[in-house]
């Protein structure tokens, strides 16, 4: 099949972002093309069950199918969806997290609700990373690929990034990488260089902060200060230049909600808060909880969150989950966990476990890795609740979800 063209009607959407059709016995995925789609594709990369074509022209179009309003679409790696209708957009999100809870989670009839989406699914990204060329052009790697598009504006990030997009005039030998991040409930803005070993010189003249993280993960500041600050329902977080943060701050306040709503979290109660970062959750979580502990393994993070709890409120502990849950063994009614995007390992799992919580939520950006940490938690005596994924990244595949699970009597 390989170089050659052939048709085809796409029937789903993959987690991935792309849509699948069948042809000679295999799944062939097409990037940029709709379920429902009859399509021409170039076969450019194949498997022995599946393969990946280019879409080369749409035979019949989708009523999803939408003007994408960027001009990078289609070349730049950064969006993935902008040709699809945003309530379409909303739609396959919960399908692929259904989808994957019942093949990858085990989980039949998973109670997966509809996604909560964007009134404004635009202007929202409040973190940004570039891609650096010598030659000094800025922008996103193109899609499945490591070639640079230079970008001039990036129309799902906050206007704060793009003014700063825009004021930067970038000559550094040896960096890699610069971030942009911004509060954007506070208009603090923050540039990070990325990678080399020389710190640069840098000429600022607005009010800035811009730091250089070097390759030996050494932060230098270059002007202003570490961290920046953003609110979270009427709160406000510190957040130094490599702790994590969550990316859309409207929709970070929704998920807290419906966190809340899940945990009915009662004043005797004890609360921990696994890979709690600048402590997002247990901060505005926990606060009415009997004890509160938060863990973390960056020590940026620990650091701010410490910052974050002047009355200390919250125990953080410093340390990687199932080694710090084994040595110090903890006993609680509620935990709230958002691991990176590779999920939790077994072991982590298995501490986690043995805290005894009666209910446990899970926030992540993964419905993969999700599926399948919810199916080793079942072997361990909890069973799924409820289901809300949240589109924290709209205009591409990315999905947010929050799971409840219940420990079983």
């Amino acid at each position: 099949m390989s170089a050659k063209e052939i048709t085809l009607t796409l029937h789903d959407m993959a987690h991935g972002g792309e849509a699948v059709g069948y042809a000679e016995g295999k799944a062939i995925f097409v990037p940029l093309a709709i379920p429902g789609e009859t399509v021409r594709v170039q076969i450019v990369q194949e498997h022995k069950r599946w393969a990946r074509g280019h879409l080369v022209q749409v035979l019949e179009v989708s009523p999803q199918r939408t003007p994408p309003p960027c001009p990078y679409f289609g070349l730049c790696g950064g969006c993935h969806w902008q040709h699809i209708d945003y309530q379409a957009q909303l739609h396959y999100k919960t399908e692929i997290v259904r989808h994957q809870l019942e093949r990858i989670g085990k989980q039949k009839s998973p109670p997966v609700q509809p996604t909560i989406g964007m009134a404004d699914p635009w202007a929202y990204r409040n973190h940004i990373q570039l891609a650096y060329a010598p030659e000094g052009a800025l922008g996103y790697y193109a899609l499945r690929s490591y070639e640079l598009i230079p970008i001039n504006e990036c129309l799902i990030a906050h206007p704060l990034l793009n003014e700063l997009r825009a004021a930067l005039e970038v000559d550094f030998e040896g960096i890699e990488r610069i971030s942009l991040r911004a509060g954007v409930a506070t208009g603090e803005q923050m540039v990070i260089l990325e990678g080399g070993r020389e710190l640069p010189a840098l000429e600022v003249d607005m009010p800035v902060s811009c730091v250089f993280w070097s390759e030996a993960g050494e932060l230098f500041v270059l002007a202003g200060s570490s961290y920046y600050h953003e609110r979270l329902l009427e709160r406000t977080f510190r957040i130094s230049a490599p702790s994590f943060f969550q990316v859309n701050t409207s929709q970070a306040e929704r998920m807290i909600e419906i966190i809340a709503q899940y945990l009915e979290l009662q004043p005797y109660e004890t609360l921990l808060d696994a890979y709690c970062g600048v402590g997002t959750f247990a901060l505005t979580l926990g606060l009415s909880a009997a004890h509160i502990w938060g863990i973390e393994s960056s020590p940026w993070a620990i650091a701010d969150a410490q910052a974050n709890d002047p009355d200390q409120v919250v125990e953080f502990i410093e340390g990687d989950i199932a080694q710090v849950l084994a040595d110090s063994p903890i006993r609680c009614d509620a935990i709230v966990l958002d691991p990176p995007r590779t999920g939790c390992t077994p072991q982590a799992l298995e501490a986690l476990a043995r805290c005894q919580a009666s209910r446990i939520v899970y926030v992540s950006c993964d419905p993969a890795t999700l599926a399948r940490d919810i199916a080793t938690l079942t072997q361990w005596g909890y069973s799924l609740s409820q289901v809300q994924p949240i589109d924290m990244f709209p205009q591409t595949y990315h999905i947010e979800t929050i799971a409840l699970l219940r420990r079983r009597s």
